[in-house]
């Protein structure tokens, strides 16, 4: 007991020495630079600060670190002592003590954003102070003190304290160093996992130097932590160095990454499959990376195959062809029609207009270079929005050299036609390899994930067969009859039949391989087996083998999908949409709830009365969590239906009222907002007819956000009877709204028409002035006496926004006669 009773009378002394004499053991917290203040010891504070800095108590050198922000703000009235406090911080980083180095690497970003903020003081202290620091600790040895200074980099070049020049001169060489083959496992581990962090943060100059390291780390055979690193962080080195680079750097690599022994790093491989392709050329991506990718799909490892499935749909978005792109996305995921081009605007016409053909987020931008032509002023219409696609470039010296050639031949298209039928085949030796592997996998049909791989493969080698026999009938169909003439009625005819035909399953198509001219199309934008592996994901064997929420993957994607294949090739995924817009998972039906808006857009009024209506219909009465999509995106969708079909869903308005749960008010919130939106589209009499009892109800709902924001749709409705010359129905309205609500007993009711009063005053055009001071002013001033405060503070907010100055004078006449305060 007496070693107990010392030690606690040293850590008193210790806390006396410290200035904390003055504190006791109640107070919630200790002034940490109190050491500072006046003493015994007759020190000043930059005395008292380099006694403590460098005590023999590890405790005291803790406490000092800990407080370095305080310190430099009260030293920071003086330049020099502010100096002299930074070099004491310098000779401090070289404490012994590794729990002192961390304590003083935690405060850097805290420091470095104070001198941002008095950067006019002290431009440089930063920089020559505390970010060799930083770079000095990366290499410290102890494992704490390293991934502070890690976490702090990241901290600071996020934030955006470091320099270019900083991070060029003094980060990247050191960082050079680390992964160097010689150097330490633990050190190179960490480098590369800040090198590949870094990435996004820097220039393309850069990372031009650390790309040869990067491609020498993707090989190292020792360590498979760097090679996973580098495959997790594969596609943001090929978006920044670009097309050329990737090209012949970068996609050796890859197929390294790709075939590596170890799954999660093929899973890593399959993650960045997406971004990957948006750096490459079309050719590469349909010649190399399709292949490479169905090779993901039919992996051995379950969550390689998972992880490939999941960026299908991703990766097959990146085949979108700009040049028939009608939309494109804006930052905040709005999806917009692509203004035309001056040249259009002049009469000339495109060869196709479909506002649904490739969906924007998802087109590379390498397509964006090579299919359609803009010009400065078309490109200020494209965003930055670099997860899906940067801006179009301009390739109009390509059309021009295409209008040059003139009008093809008959002869000429057939060429054509048989050439990129030849160019999307796959190749003999493919079939070959195919089919070598079936062979190796028969022994284990025991296995499913084995039978799941059979699947995958036994389908691509049946596309690969349907792929090589049309080549040869379309040969052979361009070849004319014997008399020289081609029977163009009886082509036509069978065109036409085939058209009307539905997607045969696989069974039948392989008795009939001759595609179809939809099929034939729909394989020219993206590679038939990955559309044959997309369209899989709905089956229930791919939920048992892979993913149990595989088809939600598949529902998320189908958009991008969709207009990548465009519209006109909307009957291949028709079915897919019909069987995941019925799936028993609530989860999918939501996700295709909160994007049919979207899809209605890509597909266009017809298709959308024709194939959505009918779904959206049935989303109408699902359950809340997928009405709730339906709800929220209400307007984008009505607003491109036809009059007569949308004058439909007024009737059902009324059914958003009616919740599986009365506490899920943030659904008749949403409901009141669109109402406010969808009121554009129809008449002031459809209006008054529907929405008014609609808007009526939720201005009496218990919970006050709703409240609110209906009070703004009663007044929306008042505008827009005044907006059609309807005065009678809004003097009707306006009568209903006094005996409803300024009659109210309640004084929330009460409350509620002043506020409508308020309101009004700040929409422009509402009603007019003479209106508002013969059917409102009179209730309104009505409830200057009222006995809840509440409501007297919104009438004198709404008299004072709804007057003038004359008025207001009146107002303050009447208001000190009725003796009111």
């Amino acid at each position: 007991m007496a070693g107990l009773s010392l030690y606690f009378e040293d850590g008193h002394d210790d806390l006396d020495d410290f200035g904390f004499d003055d504190y006791g053991s109640e107070c919630d917290g200790i002034r940490i630079t109190a050491f500072l203040d006046a003493g015994q010891d007759n020190l000043t504070p930059l005395g008292r600060l380099e006694k403590y800095a460098f005590s023999e108590n590890v405790f005291n050198r803790q406490i000092v670190a800990r407080g370095l922000l305080d310190v430099l703000r009260e030293f920071s009235d003086n330049e020099n002592d502010f100096i002299s406090v930074m070099e004491t911080v310098a000779r401090m980083s070289e404490d012994g003590e590794p729990t002192v180095r961390a304590e003083l690497m935690e405060q850097v970003p805290n420091i470095a954003m104070f001198l941002h903020e008095s950067q006019p003081n002290f431009p440089a202290a930063f920089s020559r102070y505390l970010v060799p620091i930083v770079v000095h600790y990366l290499t410290d040895p102890n494992n704490q003190v390293r991934k502070t200074s890690q976490a702090a980099l990241l901290v600071l070049l996020e934030q955006g304290l470091i320099c270019k020049g900083d991070m060029e001169t003094k980060v990247c060489p050191v960082l050079l160093d680390l992964t160097e083959p010689s150097s330490d496992d633990d050190y190179k581990i960490e480098a590369v996992a800040i090198m590949c962090k870094l990435v996004t943060m820097l220039s393309k100059e850069t990372v031009e130097q650390l790309l040869q390291r990067f491609c020498e780390l993707c090989s190292d055979a020792r360590l498979f932590q760097v090679r996973k690193v580098c495959a997790a962080n594969f596609g943001e080195f090929c978006s920044i160095v670009g097309r050329d680079a990737t090209e012949k750097l970068l996609m050796s690599k890859f197929f390294d990454l790709c075939s590596d022994s170890l799954w999660g790093i093929r899973k890593a491989c399959a993650d960045c499959f997406m971004i990957v392709s948006n750096s490459t050329s079309p050719e590469v991506r349909r010649t190399k990376l399709s292949p490479l990718f169905s090779s993901l799909i039919s992996d051995q490892s379950r969550w390689v195959r998972q992880a490939a499935f999941q960026s299908l749909g991703r990766f097959i978005s990146t085949f979108a062809n700009p040049s028939t792109t009608g939309l494109y996305f804006k930052e905040d995921g709005t999806l917009l029609e692509v203004p035309r081009c001056p040249s259009d605007r002049l009469g000339h016409k495109p060869t196709a207009k479909h506002t649904g053909d490739s969906d924007s987020r998802h087109t590379p931008p390498q397509n964006q270079q090579e299919g359609q032509a803009q010009t400065a002023q078309t490109d200020q219409n494209f965003n930055s929005f670099l997860y899906w696609r940067p801006p179009l470039a301009d390739i109009s010296q390509e059309l021009e050299m295409l209008k040059g050639q003139g009008p093809r031949t008959e002869g000429e298209k057939k060429e054509v036609v048989v050439e990129d039928r030849k160019m999307s085949s796959l190749e003999p030796a493919t079939c070959t390899q195919i089919q070598k592997v079936l062979d190796c996998l028969q022994p284990h049909m025991d296995d499913p994930d084995v039978q799941a791989q059979v699947q995958v493969l036994s389908a691509a080698l049946k596309a690969a067969q349907l792929e090589s026999q049309s080549e040869e009938e379309g040969e052979s169909e361009s070849q004319t009859p014997e008399d020289g003439k081609p029977d163009d009625e009886s082509s036509q005819n069978r065109v036409i039949t085939e058209g009307r035909q539905t997607p045969e399953p696989p069974t039948q198509q392989a008795r009939d391989p001759a595609p179809t001219e939809e099929q034939k199309e729909a394989k020219n934008v993206i590679p038939q087996q990955l559309l044959d592996q997309y369209l899989s994901m709905t089956d229930p064997a791919q939920a048992q083998t892979v993913d149990t929420e595989i088809a939600k993957h598949c529902a998320f994607s189908l958009p991008g999908v969709a207009l990548t294949l465009g519209r006109q090739n909307w009957h291949c995924l028709k079915d897919t949409y019909e069987t995941l817009a019925t799936d028993v998972q609530w989860k999918v039906r939501r996700t295709l709830a909160f994007s049919i808006h979207d899809l209605a857009l890509i597909l266009g009024d017809q298709l959308t009365a024709a194939d959505l209506v009918p779904i959206f219909n049935g989303f109408l009465k699902d359950l809340d969590e997928v009405r709730i999509g339906v709800l929220k995106h209400l307007y984008d969708f009505l607003k491109l239906l036809h009059a007569e079909n949308r004058r439909e869903y007024l009737y059902q308005l009324q059914e958003f009222m009616v919740t599986d749960n009365s506490r899920n008010w943030r659904f008749r919130y949403q409901l009141a907002e669109q109402l406010i939106l969808i009121m554009e589209l129809y008449s002031h009499d459809d209006v008054y007819n529907y929405l008014r009892q609609i808007a009526l109800t939720l201005c009496s709902d218990k919970v006050s956000e709703v409240r609110w924001i209906s009070y703004q749709l009663v007044v929306e409705i008042l505008q827009k009877m005044y907006a059609c010359g309807a005065r009678e129905l809004g003097l009707n309205f306006i009568n209903e709204l006094i005996v409803r609500f300024c009659h109210c007993p309640k004084w929330v009711g009460r409350q509620a028409f002043a506020f409508i009063c308020q309101v009004r005053t700040h929409i422009e055009d509402c009603m007019p002035m003479d209106q508002f001071a013969q059917h409102l002013l009179p209730s309104l001033l009505s409830l200057s006496l009222d006995p809840v405060a509440n409501v007297r503070v919104l009438v004198a907010k709404a008299m004072r926004q709804s007057v003038g100055h004359l008025t207001c004078k009146f107002f303050s006449e009447y208001i000190s006669f009725q003796g009111w305060v």
